[in-house]
């Protein structure tokens, strides 16, 4: 996909849409976008969890792509879910996930209960992706004190409704209060969105 505009991902409209779109982009999204944009976010969300994470389980990456969070993530056990089989299959080649699983954070997954001990996320709720609905099924698949760490942006937050859904999960004493964390997505590079900052949700599972 040359000449990469991120609007492009940003008019992403559910599931199959973003299939289409990343399974085209696969090929080239390593250069085209997290090198030549100055992609960073991956390695500031890696760090706010391993600041915070024992490493005593394994790690799901939501959204898992090429696995640019994975890389930052090195001597823990990661095991990578993603809607496209073409970035799926990039991550492959790389040997950074114990397992990739190719699933629709949208619906029912095919995931044991309290199967895992953290998840993280980069770039996944974000404009047209997945909003807060996920959420429900992700603490079914994590075990009583799992660590989250997920980016977002201001306006998604807001727009997609994570506010008030994390407000109920709280309330609900499903999981602790939120910390959030301000970010920059890009570094050391000119494009329209060179300046946007990344929120990063951070609360562990009750």
């Amino acid at each position: 996909m040359p000449d990469y505009d991120l609007d492009n991902a940003y008019r992403i409209d559910g599931p199959d849409s973003a299939r289409r779109h990343y399974d085209a982009w696969a090929g080239t999204y390593d250069d085209s976008f997290a090198r030549d944009w100055g992609y960073i976010a991956p390695r500031e969300i890696a760090a706010l969890f391993r600041a915070g994470f024992d490493g005593s389980g394994p790690v799901l990456d939501i959204g898992a792509g090429t696995g640019e969070v994975a890389r930052h993530l090195d001597g823990l056990t990661v095991d990578g879910i993603d809607i496209s089989p073409e970035m799926l299959a990039q991550a492959e080649r790389k040997g950074l996930y114990r397992r990739r699983i190719l699933g629709d954070l949208t619906r029912p997954l095919d995931i044991p209960d309290a199967r895992y001990a953290g998840v993280i996320s980069c770039g996944t709720f974000t404009h047209g992706h997945v909003g807060p609905e996920c959420l429900p099924e992700l603490l079914r698949i994590t075990r009583p004190g799992a660590r989250f760490t997920c980016g977002t942006i201001p306006a998604v937050l807001d727009g997609a409704g994570f506010g008030s859904a994390l407000a109920l999960l709280v309330a609900q004493g499903q999981i602790t209060p939120v910390r959030f964390h301000d970010i920059a997505i890009y570094d050391g590079s000119d494009h329209p969105h060179a300046a946007d900052r990344g929120l990063v949700m951070d609360f562990i599972r009750l």
